[in-house]
């Protein structure tokens, strides 16, 4: 049977094209929005500008276009899909969730354009024995070949779509922008630190040399370390915009719900292992929730850890700040929590309607911790209502304050791993993981 084509979009490299595609999301939400208000006014209501412009259509044309982008505009779709505790409304986290789906690689064109001004006319016969023209994975910022070298070594190779570290303040000022038009976030809240801390991490995750070198360092780590493996860096051919590792073949982590439940325990008691050890000994996480980041090996449990550039250092502070909350969380102390969280930056002085909320959602959070054996995510909704009580927080927009980003994005991880336990209904243990790094 002969193979289909592949499937592929030029990746709007320039920044007139970009902003030509901002231009073109800006102008059918805007007709979207004028005329869903024109339908409001007919009926004698009211328009609301959140709900004319968080329609599923308006909700489609978002996800199109920023797919269509890629770069830093499909990554922030992407971490705004994530529904491990967003303040989303469901429909519009639905619509976005696509963006969490492989993206249609470049065409061959820009890809050998790319591989050329990195290693050179003629690379192909020069470097391996075999490349494969088809990606294997396509994402936001770049796609993945599978080649091997003329030495017989099976790499996967990440290449950078062009254009895209360029285009990463504009994307993020220009998402911002739709954000805030949206009124998810009120007017008066300064969302200039956050939006630097984006532009940052974005810049940190487009340079593949940096992200080469966080992968060696994990690889360091985890040596010895079962059941986890860390591809290994093929650094004389990796660059800023290409990196190159060995490939190692597994399974996506998400699809073992049909593996018997010691497994599937197994699997997520090391993976909380593997995050707390990252919190409190590492001073380093691999902060990106996003499941592909996962593989499994069936023959023998083995956990494939992929995708660095979103590696972040812990500061010292930071870590003492989650001992302080997880010790007075799982005593119950609402006090010590509150103070802890203040202390942090997570709850700003005299917003008490937050502070209530929040604490509600921290006792949701603890609950698999005060469990007295084995927590069982799988019959419990406790990630559902995190996420419920996440879209209450929405509602108390006007006491937000913009928490450090360093908390923020290991929160997520946190949230994410809650999310992957509930999905493959593990039973862990978690009290005991917690308590070796809470001892004095």
């Amino acid at each position: 049977m002969a193979t289909p084509p592949i499937k592929s979009r030029a990746v709007p490299a320039g920044r007139i094209a970009r902003l030509a595609g901002f231009g073109r999301l800006a102008g059918g939400l805007a007709g979207a929005v004028i005329g869903g208000g024109a339908r409001t006014l007919a009926r004698g209501q009211r328009p609301d500008l959140p709900s004319l412009l968080l329609t599923p259509a308006n909700a489609r044309r978002l996800a199109d276009e920023l797919a269509r982008l890629r770069g830093a505009a499909m990554k922030l779709g992407q971490l705004m899909s994530m529904d491990s505790g967003d303040l989303l409304p469901p429909e519009l986290a639905e619509v976005l969730a696509r963006l969490r789906a492989d993206a249609e690689p470049m065409p061959e064109r820009q890809l050998r354009g790319q591989l050329d001004a990195a290693w050179g006319p003629g690379w192909e016969a020069r470097l391996f024995q075999r490349f494969q023209w088809r990606p294997i994975a396509a994402a936001s910022i770049g796609q993945v070949h599978r080649a091997t070298m003329l030495d017989g070594r099976d790499v996967a190779i990440k290449v950078q779509y062009p254009g895209v570290r360029a285009s990463i303040d504009a994307d993020v000022d220009n998402v911002a922008t739709l954000v805030k038009l949206s009124g998810l976030v009120p007017a008066g809240l300064d969302l200039a630190p956050l939006l630097g801390e984006a532009k940052r991490q974005l810049h940190e995750e487009a340079d593949y040399l940096r992200e080469g070198d966080c992968l060696a360092r994990f690889g360091t780590l985890l040596a010895g370390r079962e059941p986890f493996v860390v591809p290994g860096r093929v650094a004389p051919l990796s660059t800023a915009d290409v990196l190159v590792m060995d490939h190692v073949a597994g399974v996506a982590i998400e699809g073992l719900t049909a593996l018997p439940q010691a497994a599937r325990d197994a699997a997520i008691t090391a993976l909380m292992q593997l995050l707390l050890a990252e919190l409190f000994e590492f001073g380093l996480m691999q902060t990106d929730p996003n499941f592909a980041n996962y593989r499994y090996r069936l023959n023998d449990g083995a956990i494939i850890l992929l995708d660095f550039g979103a590696t972040r250092a812990v500061p010292p502070a930071l870590a003492a700040g989650y001992r302080a909350i997880l010790r007075a969380g799982i005593a119950g102390d609402h006090p010590g929590m509150a103070a802890a969280m203040e202390q942090m930056g997570v709850l700003p002085p005299g917003a008490d309607r937050l502070r209530d909320t929040v604490l509600a959602m921290a006792d949701e959070a603890f609950l698999p911790l005060r469990a007295g054996g084995h927590f069982d995510f799988g019959a419990s909704d406790v990630a559902q209502r995190l996420a419920g009580q996440s879209r209450q927080l929405a509602s108390l927009r006007a006491e937000f304050a913009v928490p450090p980003a360093d908390l923020l994005f290991i929160q997520r991880k946190f949230g994410g791993m809650y999310l992957l336990a509930s999905r493959l209904k593990a039973r862990v243990a978690v009290a005991p993981l917690i308590a070796r790094w809470l001892a004095d």
